[in-house]
C-alpha cells in the first residue's frame, strides 16, 4: 500500500523546504505511515495542527508543502450548509464555480471565498494507496458516509450530522445498471424518504396508522436523475420497495425513516477549516502556486476581507539622491520586511506597484497589527541611515470584494480595494489611516489604545458620502 521510495524521497524534500518547528514533518510521517485510510483523505489542515499541537500557520504551510513535494493533493470542496454533503470537488481552482445544487437537500447556494468553500488534502496515490482514491469500488455506506459527507458538520447540540444521518438510514445499496433490488423497510410513523445519492431522483411515502393494507411490493423506477414510484399507501409495518435501476451507471440508493414530528432542520456549524480565502490569503500558496487562477469571469466573491495599502513618501528624491540601483536595492529591502511582518500576521502581499505594496488579511485585527509593525519595521531600516530615507504612509479599509485574476495573478477588486487605495492617500508620513469599519472590528480597539488617535471625516472619490477616517500617530 506505501510506496516506501517515493515517501522517503517527498519527506526528505519536505524537510528541507524551510526550516519546521522540532517534531512537525515527524507527526506528517506517522499519519502517512500509520493513519487509518480515512483519516488520509480529506485532511482538513486547521483540524490536524490543533491535534498535534502545531501552531495553526505552521499547519496550513505543512500541507501546501506537502502538496508540492508530492505527498498530497489539493482539493477545492463546494459543501452543502445543511446536510455536509460535498457537492463538487475541483483539484484546481481555474474549475471552481460558485453556484451549486445540492440533490440531497433540493437546494442551490451561491458559494463566496469565506462560505462553502473548504480546502482539504488527500494523501497522493504514489505515495500510498487508500480505498477512497477509488469512490466506484467503495460499499454504498462508505461511498455516502465518508466519501460523500463530510464528518464536520455539527448539529446545534454538537451531534454531527453524520451520525444523525446514519441513525435515519434503514436501507443502503448500490444498484447496478438494468438491476432490480428488492429493499425491505419496517416503517414506522412518519414517513419513508427514497434517495439516489448522486441526482435529484426522490421518492417521499407518509407512513400513517389506519390507511389500510401496504401493498405487497411498491415498484420505484431510476432513471438517469428521475425517479418513478407507483402511488401507494403505507401503514406502519413491513413494506418492499422493488427499485429498478433503468439508467446506464450504478446508482447508490438508500431510503430513510424520517420521524413523525417533521421539524425544520437548521444548519449546522462547522468546526474551524481551511477556507478559500483563507487560503488565497496565505502567502506560501501564492508563492508556489502561482499558475492557480480564477477560472470565473466574474470572479468569485470575499464577504469581508481586510486590506492594507502601504506607499514610500518622498520615494522620488531618494532616486535621485542614490542613484536608481542604489534606491532600488533599498526599496527591495523595504518590500521584504513588509512581506515578514505580513506573514506574520496571517496575511499575504497581493501584489506592489512602484514602491507600494496591497496585503490582504483574514481579520482587521491581523490587519491593525501588521500596519503598526510595518511602521516599526521601516523604523529598523533608516537606524543605520544618515537621514530617513524610509517613510511609510499607510491605509486600511475593510469591505466585501471580489477575488479575480488580473495579470495572470490572483487580485482583489471592487470598492473596498479603491477605498483603501484613496485612504492611504489621506496618510501623512508615519501614519496610519483606518476606517470606520477597521476602528469599529473586534479586538482593534485593544490593539490602537496606546497610540493617539484623531478623526476626521474624508471625502472619497467615487464614494457618495464624507467618510470617518481614523488617524494612528506614534505613540
Amino acid at each position: 500500500m506505501i510506496d516506501e521510495r517515493k515517501l522517503e524521497e517527498r519527506l526528505v524534500a519536505l524537510e528541507a523546504a524551510k526550516s519546521w518547528s522540532p517534531r512537525v514533518v515527524s507527526r506528517l510521517e506517522t499519519l502517512l505511515r500509520s493513519g487509518p485510510d480515512e483519516a488520509l483523505y480529506r485532511i482538513n489542515p486547521i483540524q490536524f495542527a490543533n491535534e498535534k499541537s502545531i501552531a495553526e500557520a505552521e499547519g496550513i504551510d505543512l500541507f501546501l508543502h506537502a502538496c508540492v513535494a508530492g505527498l498530497f493533493d489539493m482539493d477545492w470542496l463546494l459543501v452543502c450548509p445543511m446536510c455536509s454533503d460535498v457537492v463538487e470537488s475541483f483539484r484546481s481552482l481555474r474549475k471552481l464555480h460558485t453556484h451549486f445544487h445540492c440533490h440531497l437537500c433540493q437546494s442551490d447556494y451561491d458559494a463566496a471565498l469565506d462560505d462553502y468553500i473548504t480546502v482539504t488534502f488527500t494523501v497522493s496515490p504514489a505515495v500510498r494507496g487508500i480505498r477512497f482514491h477509488k469512490p466506484e469500488a467503495l460499499s454504498a455506506w462508505d461511498y455516502v458516509f465518508h466519501y460523500k459527507l463530510t464528518s464536520g458538520g455539527l448539529m446545534p447540540d454538537g451531534v454531527p450530522w453524520n451520525e444523525t444521518a446514519k441513525g435515519l438510514v434503514r436501507v443502503l445499496t448500490r444498484i447496478e445498471p438494468g438491476s432490480t433490488a428488492s429493499l425491505e423497510v419496517d416503517a414506522t410513523e412518519g414517513a419513508l424518504f427514497g434517495q439516489d445519492f448522486d441526482s435529484d431522483a426522490q421518492f417521499l411515502f407518509p407512513v400513517t396508522e389506519g390507511v389500510g393494507t401496504t401493498p405487497p411490493g411498491v415498484p420505484v423506477t431510476l432513471d438517469h436523475g428521475s425517479c418513478t414510484a407507483t402511488a401507494a399507501s403505507i401503514a406502519p409495518g413491513k413494506v418492499t420497495f422493488e427499485v429498478h435501476n433503468a439508467g446506464k451507471l450504478p446508482v447508490v440508493f438508500g431510503i430513510l425513516q424520517l420521524p413523525a414530528a417533521a421539524s425544520e432542520r437548521p444548519r449546522l456549524r462547522f468546526p474551524a477549516y481551511l477556507s478559500g480565502k483563507r487560503l488565497l490569503m496565505t502567502q506560501t500558496f501564492r508563492d508556489f502556486f502561482r499558475s492557480e487562477v480564477i477560472g470565473a469571469t466574474e470572479g468569485i466573491a470575499v464577504l469581508d476581507v481586510t486590506l492594507v495599502f502601504t506607499d514610500l513618501k518622498g520615494s522620488t528624491a531618494l532616486y535621485e539622491r542614490i542613484g536608481d540601483l542604489n534606491a532600488y536595492i533599498q526599496v527591495q529591502r523595504h518590500f521584504q520586511h513588509l512581506l515578514d511582518v505580513t506573514v506574520r500576521h496571517n496575511g499575504a502581499v497581493t501584489k506592489t506597484i512602484g514602491d507600494a505594496v496591497m496585503a490582504a488579511f483574514s481579520t482587521a485585527a491581523d490587519a491593525v497589527q501588521a500596519a503598526l509593525e510595518m511602521r516599526e519595521a521601516v523604523d529598523e531600516l533608516n537606524r543605520d541611515r544618515s537621514q530617513r530615507d524610509f517613510i511609510l504612509k499607510i491605509g486600511v479599509h475593510r469591505g466585501a470584494s471580489i477575488a479575480v485574476t488580473l495579470n495572470e495573478r490572483l487580485d482583489y477588486f471592487g470598492q473596498t480595494v479603491n477605498i483603501a487605495a484613496r485612504v492611504q492617500n489621506l496618510a501623512d508620513g508615519d501614519e496610519i489611516c483606518i476606517t470606520e469599519d477597521v476602528y469599529r472590528a473586534p479586538e482593534v480597539a485593544e490593539i490602537i489604545a496606546p497610540y493617539p488617535v484623531t478623526s476626521s471625516e474624508a471625502e472619497l472619490k467615487s464614494v457618495s458620502k464624507a467618510m470617518p477616517v481614523y488617524h494612528l500617530a506614534r505613540a
